[in-house]
């Protein structure tokens, strides 16, 4: 899908042509629309493709007066019961008075920029509009994050009350997800830092600010992220060692049975013997005798057990 969009009036409008000032939003592109807006803006065609592999990381080029700066933007998508976050690079092609924005996939972040959400945006300047931009995207890693951390917090609720496997698998995937995340605002960092001393973008002094807001928020957002996934991974390894033990003490009490159980079979198998001369077997009461020593013997056992601690 293309967009092609420009602030007038201090509106963000809907336009037909690419003419100065506008904004192409390209989101899932066909290879018909990369063509289209490669040969109307003069735009380098693997500019354009770069952001489309999700695989692709973050990082700024410059070649033959256009720029490309690929970032990663949080995602977050429905799986049950649960979410998961994940991340998607976002490529910005700046070139002449045009800017344009590359993504794979729909996001919300691009959706607000585009139905004007965003206070003070506008499409003729593009430095600052880039920096709105990584902004917002810094911006929405916070909000995941905070996300996550009640969603671990709940996860760990469910986990003191049940400790089942499908509890430790939400743990699992947030872990993962906080590990997406920590790379990709590394990434996004490095960009950010080379942004600060780069002359490919034009920088004005409320922009040079503006920047570093950006970087104080990207990195606040990295803090957070690997404080989370400290705390997340020590609860995990907690829980695990606390299903360990539950198991082992389990396992003590069937093995404590177990050898409760194997006493009266040992007067069992010694007195079923098909041999003469076994005691008792003469006396009315034999069997009761034999059942009452072994009794006794099984609770002297027990006796012993529960003092050595082994219930």
């Amino acid at each position: 899908m293309i967009s092609i969009l420009k602030t007038v009036g201090g509106a963000l409008t809907p336009c037909d042509e690419f003419e100065e000032g506008v904004w192409v939003s390209l989101t899932d592109p066909t290879d018909e629309e990369l063509a289209q807006v490669a040969d109307g803006l003069n735009l380098d065609d693997e500019f354009l493709r770069a952001a489309l592999d999700e695989e692709e990381s973050a990082r700024l080029d410059s070649e033959n007066g256009q720029t490309l700066i690929i970032v990663d933007m949080p995602t977050v998508e429905p799986d049950g019961r649960a979410f998961v976050y994940s991340t998607l690079p976002l490529g910005i092609v700046m070139a002449g008075h045009c800017i344009v924005t590359v993504c794979a996939r729909e996001s919300n972040i691009i959706e607000d920029f585009e139905r004007g959400r965003v206070r003070s945006l506008s499409t003729n300047k593009r430095t600052r509009f880039l920096l709105q931009l990584l902004y917002r995207i810094a911006k929405k890693y916070l909000q995941y994050l905070k996300q996550i951390d009640k969603a671990t917090q709940q996860v760990e609720e469910e986990l003191h009350k049940s400790m089942k496997n499908r509890e430790l698998i939400q743990m699992m995937r947030l872990e993962k997800s906080l590990v997406f995340f920590s790379t990709s605002l590394k990434g996004n960092d490095m960009v950010m830092e080379r942004l600060l001393k780069t002359e490919a973008v034009k920088k004005y002094p409320d922009d040079t600010e503006l920047l570093e807001d950006v970087i104080i928020e990207n990195k606040q957002a990295i803090e957070m992220c690997s404080l989370y996934r400290d705390i997340l991974s020590g609860t995990m390894d907690a829980f695990a060692s606390i299903i360990s033990n539950n198991l082992n003490i389990v396992m003590k009490l069937l093995a404590a049975v177990t050898i409760l159980m194997a006493v009266p079979q040992i007067f069992g198998a010694l007195w079923g013997m098909n041999v003469a001369g076994i005691p008792f077997e003469a006396h009315a009461w034999g069997f009761w005798i034999v059942a009452g020593m072994s009794f006794i013997a099984a609770v002297g056992v027990g006796i012993l057990m529960w003092k050595k601690k082994m219930f």
